[in-house]
């Protein structure tokens, strides 16, 4: 392989597994809730 096929291979797998850890964290942080589930009380 080229050096210039190895750079676009690491650019677009650090885009793809970025975008995985980026929605991983973001569903982490805020995660879905079912429309029947009770809402989740908040301690203060």
């Amino acid at each position: 392989m080229t050096t210039t096929a190895i750079v676009f291979m690491i650019i677009a797998m650090v885009t793809v597994w970025g975008g995985l850890v980026a929605g991983i964290v973001n569903l982490a942080r805020h995660p879905e809730q079912a429309d029947d589930e009770p809402p989740v009380p908040v301690e203060l």
